[in-house]
């Protein structure tokens, strides 16, 4: 697993923190427990409780080794008001050329996004292109569909 360096809201960064919370002092006591009853059982061979409670012990571990390491190395990114370039943490409004609907995206770092959300990873296609842009400007991203123009109409 790499220490790469995540970029985190404090928003963002209190819900992992929730979530592993959750996961250490709930979820592993709880599969913990299964486990010793699955052995209480006997023969693990043919036991299938034992062997599912094993998968979902290691994938609890790999997620709970997952949060701890996104952070230990979250910088946090605050959104410190209007700015005149996009940012991660800015909230942006686009319009796709040729529309009439306005998108709103906060750029966020990889760990928190959720375009459903309307948060967009710094890595994606489009919030790798506006960053760094300024309002007003015409911005185009490679989609999987082809390239799409979006003009920025209002950094946040």
């Amino acid at each position: 697993m790499s220490d790469e360096i995540t970029y985190i809201t404090p928003e963002g960064k209190e819900e992992l923190e929730r979530e592993l919370a959750m996961l250490l002092n709930e979820r592993r006591p709880q599969l913990a427990m299964k486990l010793k009853e699955a052995v209480a059982m006997g023969d693990l061979k043919e036991n299938a409780d034992y062997h599912d409670t094993r998968e979902q012990m290691s994938l609890l571990e790999g997620r709970i080794q997952r949060l701890e390491n996104i952070l230990r190395n979250a910088v946090l990114i605050e959104n410190t008001g209007s700015t005149d370039e996009v940012r991660i943490g800015s909230t942006v409004t686009i319009r796709e050329e040729g529309s009439s609907e306005d998108e709103r995206y906060t750029i966020v770092g990889a760990a928190e996004a959720n375009p459903r959300d309307g948060k967009i990873s710094q890595k994606s296609p489009i919030g790798a292109a506006l960053l760094g842009r300024k309002k007003n400007e015409k911005v185009t991203v490679e989609t999987p569909n082809g390239k799409v123009v979006f003009k920025i109409r209002k950094i946040e």
